[in-house]
């Protein structure tokens, strides 16, 4: 593959985490028709199959993996060459390259302009990406630290816990077990719960919470976290939802809290990195930070107070 270009090895790898040739065009503002030509060429020059297509959907081949990991590596040397030659033309000053999933993107802010306050001399990028590709960024060096709530199963990834990050029950406000105290979880059973699409968190926390159960609730699933939060205030049903997503909704009445027990269900944020290379010290400075009283108290001031809590699951973060 000595005659790929640089072009190439980027409209690849956006393909491969994406795995969609339509959101790696959108990423790179390209057409699909030429992102697929260019993945056509780049296959060519493998001379194996990178992609496997299972109808509207795609997989990476063996050879696939192959070509990720050595793109990865080019794009992060890249980075880290691009860095470097931005610190010495800026005359020193520091690149935060940092990302957080989108449950995040309301408290995230105030933690960066907390931690920015006094450091003037800081650039900064910030990523706000569903976990999977978060992931896909810091194993290539596109960001540094990311922020999320389960914390990843791998080689050479170090997470650390710095804030509680709670899962709540919420129904409209005309739902017949709202205010109700102290529901047991088996009366439940007859509603229907409201879910995301396998691979958030929020219905990993349902799954944990429901879905693996003997007598687990009808459930509907949906594709957006809005399109949730709309079917709930419409009556279609209850749903477990992070704390950050509904304070608005709760605070204006469009929901409304259920009083469960073994609710709210508690998962703690993570600060996450890869521990086989070092972290840039404006990176290394702002995870201390995370890991302080001041920013536990940011991401908690986001939030309406607990109600009913009974009993804490951590359980690794939701992993």
């Amino acid at each position: 593959m000595k005659h790929i270009t640089l072009r190439q090895i980027r409209i690849f790898e956006s393909v491969a985490r994406h795995l969609s040739f339509s959101r790696a065009a959108e990423d790179l503002h390209l057409t699909q028709p030429a992102v697929s030509m260019q993945i056509k060429q780049v296959e060519e020059l493998a001379g194996v199959p990178l992609f496997a297509h299972h109808g509207k959907r795609i997989a990476l081949t063996d050879g696939g993996h192959l070509v990720l990991r050595h793109c990865q590596v080019i794009l992060a040397d890249l980075n880290h060459a691009e860095q470097s030659l931005a610190d010495l033309i800026s005359g020193g000053t520091q690149h935060l390259r940092v990302g957080v999933i989108t449950s995040g993107s309301r408290f995230f802010p105030h933690l960066i302009n907390a931690f920015l306050h006094d450091r003037g001399d800081v650039e900064l990028e910030m990523k706000v990406s569903p976990r999977d590709q978060l992931i896909a960024m810091l194993r290539s060096e596109q960001i540094d630290l990311a922020v999320m709530v389960r914390a990843p199963e791998m080689p050479h990834v170090a997470a650390q816990p710095f804030a509680e990050h709670p899962f709540v029950l919420v129904a409209a406000p005309a739902h017949a077990l709202v205010g109700a105290r102290a529901i047991a979880r088996g009366r439940l059973g007859a509603e229907c719960l409201i879910v995301r699409e396998n691979g958030t968190d929020t219905r990993h926390a349902a799954n944990e919470a429901f879905l693996h159960r003997a007598a687990p609730p009808r459930v509907m699933e949906l594709g957006a976290g809005e399109a949730v939060k709309q079917a709930v205030m419409a009556g279609m049903g209850i749903s477990l939802l992070s704390a950050h997503d509904v304070e608005d909704e709760l605070r204006d009445g469009r929901l409304r809290q259920l009083d469960v027990q073994g609710f709210p269900l508690i998962r703690h944020w993570h600060a996450v990195y890869c521990s086989d290379r070092p972290l840039p010290p404006v990176a290394r400075a702002f995870q201390q930070f995370l890991l302080g009283e001041t920013a536990a108290h940011i991401v908690s001031g986001q939030r309406l107070p607990d109600q009913g809590r009974v009993q804490q699951h951590d359980g690794g973060g939701g992993r």
